[in-house]
């Protein structure tokens, strides 16, 4: 249990140093956006970010990651 939860943080924190190392001025152009956003549009983007993980999750699960 605790091997996959280091396991998928892990492979969090890979994607996110790709993202920084190769796109930075995509970060900041994909900051720049959300800023425009309201409160509630963030708090649902965020809300279809983990139901898409959890259904991932689930799926890799099911295939017997």
């Amino acid at each position: 249990m605790i091997g996959n939860a280091l396991l998928a943080f892990g492979l969090v924190l890979v994607v996110e140093g790709l993202v920084y190392a190769l796109a930075p001025s995509l970060v900041e152009q994909m900051l720049a956006a959300l800023r425009e956003l309201s409160i509630e549009n963030r708090r649902m983007l965020g809300l279809a970010a983990l139901a898409s993980g959890l259904l991932l999750v689930w799926i890799a699960k099911t295939l017997g990651a």
